[in-house]
Parts: structure tokens; C-alpha cells; sequence
């Protein structure tokens, strides 16, 4: 009984294929893990790229500081029991917070 290495996809590259050929086991499921995260990543900033296109932003809220993009929404944050409004939107990976104002304990 012959065992015949994996046919390698057409359109990856030559130097890829002799370079995974030569490989160990061990790095060759550490390349695999790599890989799928890398995809799942570049998959993901591909969703988000196109869901920030399609977003039409309507009008500005008139209490919206200029430096805090139309996207942003509002949460409330409790510090020292106490309770505040911030601007919060995201940027590529992170996401950023601009303060609003205390929360009117009456609402």
C-alpha cells in the first residue's frame, strides 16, 4: 500500500507547496492554525470594510462634538457609583470613548 502526499491546490504557489513539503508535522499544523486565524482576520476586516461602506450616516445629533464621528453611539458608564454618557465608536480595531456628560439621575 503506497501512500501518495495530498495533491496541493492549482493556484497555490510552487514555492509554498516545496516549502510545506519540507516541513515537520509539528510546523505544518502550526502553519494550518496560522493560516485559518489569518483568514478568519482578513475575512472579518473585509465584513466590517464593507458594512462601514454600506452604512449611510443620516444627520449629525446636534450635540455630537465635531472630532466624534456620526457612527458613534452613546453608552453609559458607572465610575464611583456615579453614572456617565460617552460618545463610544470604533476605529480599525479599537474603540474609542469621548465623555458626553453625567447621567440626569430623574431620566
Amino acid at each position: 500500500m503506497s501512500h501518495e502526499l495530498p495533491t496541493p491546490p492549482m493556484n497555490l504557489p510552487t514555492e509554498i507547496v516545496n516549502t510545506l513539503n519540507e516541513s515537520d508535522p509539528k510546523r505544518l499544523r502550526d502553519v494550518a492554525t496560522y493560516a485559518e486565524a489569518l483568514a478568519e482576520h482578513k475575512e472579518r476586516e473585509t465584513r466590517l470594510k464593507e458594512s462601514a461602506d454600506q452604512e449611510e450616516v443620516e444627520e449629525r445629533p446636534d450635540d455630537l462634538p465635531g472630532e466624534v464621528p456620526a457612527k458613534a453611539t452613546i453608552t453609559v458608564k458607572e465610575i464611583n457609583d456615579n453614572r456617565y454618557y460617552y460618545w463610544q465608536w470604533r476605529e480599525g480595531d479599537t474603540v474609542k470613548s469621548q465623555y458626553k456628560g453625567p447621567v440626569d439621575p430623574n431620566e
